[in-house]
């Protein structure tokens, strides 16, 4: 008999294997479960009922699949040996080996958690009890091995400690189809109590993308970097709870802001109070945290000419530039490169040698604009008073006597102009385009002429009239252009 009952157990376990096996293909996070256990068994049949009074002591394995919060699915093997004495002369005893197929409803949802401590559930399923049983019935022996089928049902508890371990207790109510097991077949199939208590042990490795020891399913930043010290939600430490996880955060122990990266902002000026050099003024990220009343990019109190308009070209210390050195800005400054003073917009007066020869005139011949030689020497010395003065404009006024018609005294005028500005071009001026032409014609006469007198006799005021003079100025300062 026992032979035969080891044999069976044999194949009833490799059965558990290979369905288990094909379970766990299925594996997802810590969804497999192994549980080993202690057992009871009560009988009820022919010979009465044990349900309440006695249990003989057995064990088994169970393999149990997660499906979802609120079914598992559960195969169980277990080893039990009931027995049971009738009348004094009657009695049965059985070895036997129970495989089960059982449906778990879990009590989860909006009272339990999933992970709760306490973990109620109801079970129900089908399976097999192979069973060797021997006896004496109204004096007569009998031995008999049989397999029958046996519908469960029942109740228990999990109590989860960790992650992996747990205990459970459990009772199911085994209905068999069989009567054989008293050695009576005169009643109702026979039925067992199966009390079940043990370990259970999750298998497998739950996923976690991030390799941060916290399982996806309850991970609420699953893409935290790798490395980085996550609390049990598995997000990153934030010890000063200022919403800048500390990996991130600057200042871990002060609560700042994110646009400071985590440390504190007392003006709210986007500048950290740790590199903030005016810490308790609103300033500009670009000044360290100052402020720049007149925006010309030098802080308030490093600005000695804090209310420069807007737009002006300013030093280190924040006053405008003044190239030249004379007291006159240079967005003021006429003349940015020649010192100069206030009255004369940072222009310099002219001295007086250069005066005197800005007042000389260039004589032309009757009908000519060609330059003579004889004034070389004076254009000349203008080239070198324009060097002096660079920058001021040269205004080149031409003039024409009375004989001819308008029109002709007119160009000629200009033509005079032009000549000369191509001489002094010639002798090597800067910045010709400071060199100015105008043509007056006949309009601007120097000395009068009674124009009824005969040619001869006016010759002279008519040739002090054929002229080119000169303006040297700026036009900020009335240059007369006209």
């Amino acid at each position: 008999m026992h032979t035969k009952l080891l044999r069976n157990i044999a194949f009833m376990t490799v059965l558990l294997l290979m369905v288990s096996t094909a379970l766990r293909a299925q594996n997802a996070d810590l969804r497999n479960n192994i549980q080993v256990f202690g057992s009871a068994i009560s009988y009820k049949g022919d010979f009465g009922s044990q349900f309440w009074d006695s249990s003989e002591k057995g064990g088994g394995v169970a393999y149990n699949r997660y499906l979802s919060p609120a079914f598992d699915l559960s195969l169980q093997l277990s080893y039990n040996s009931p027995e049971r004495n009738y009348q004094k002369s009657d009695y049965f005893e059985h070895q036997s080996v129970t495989g089960l197929l059982l449906l778990r409803l879990k009590a989860y949802g909006p009272i339990l958690k999933e992970d709760a401590f306490f973990g109620p559930y109801l079970t129900a399923g089908v399976g097999g009890m192979y069973a060797d049983a021997e006896g004496q019935v109204s004096r007569q022996p009998f031995s008999e091995s049989f397999v029958t089928a046996v519908l469960a049902g029942g109740a228990g508890i999990r109590l989860r400690f960790t992650d992996r371990l747990s205990i459970f207790g459990e009772t199911k109510y085994l209905l068999t189809g069989n009567d054989k097991f008293d050695g009576l077949e005169e009643g109702d199939n026979e039925q067992f109590l199966l009390h079940e208590a043990g370990i259970g042990y999750n298998l497998g490795r739950a996923a976690d993308a991030d390799a941060d020891g916290v399982p996806d399913r309850r991970d609420d930043c699953p893409n935290t970097p790798t490395g980085v010290q996550v609390d049990k939600r598995g997000c990153p430490i934030d010890t000063d709870a200022d919403g800048v996880p500390d990996y991130q955060d600057e200042c871990p122990t002060e609560a700042g802001t994110a646009a400071t990266r985590g440390c504190p902002d007392r003006d709210n000026d986007g500048v950290a109070d740790k590199d903030d050099r005016c810490p308790d003024e609103a300033g500009l990220v670009a000044l360290q945290g100052c402020p720049d009343a007149d925006g010309d990019g030098v802080a308030d109190n490093e600005d000695r000419c804090p209310d420069t308009p807007a737009g002006v070209q300013v030093g280190a210390d924040g006053c405008p530039l003044d190239a030249d050195g004379d007291g006159v800005p240079d967005y003021q400054d006429i003349c940015p490169n020649s010192p100069g003073t206030l009255a004369t917009k940072g222009c310099p007066e002219l001295d007086a040698e250069t005066l005197r020869l800005i007042d000389e005139k260039v004589r032309f011949e009757f009908d000519q604009a060609r330059v003579q030689d004889a004034y070389k020497q004076l254009l000349d010395s203008i080239v070198v008073a324009l060097q002096k003065y660079p920058d001021h404009v040269l205004l080149i006024q031409g003039h024409a006597d009375y004989i001819g018609s308008e029109e002709y005294n007119q160009a000629l005028s200009e033509a005079r102009a032009e000549n000369v500005k191509e001489y002094l071009v010639s002798q090597g001026v800067q910045n010709p385009e400071r060199l100015v032409t105008r043509g007056y014609g006949e309009s601007r006469p120097l000395v009068e002429v009674n124009e009824r007198l005969p040619k001869r006799r006016t010759e002279l005021q008519r040739r002090i009239n054929r002229r080119v003079g000169f303006q040297l100025n700026t036009p900020d300062l009335q240059l007369d252009m006209e």
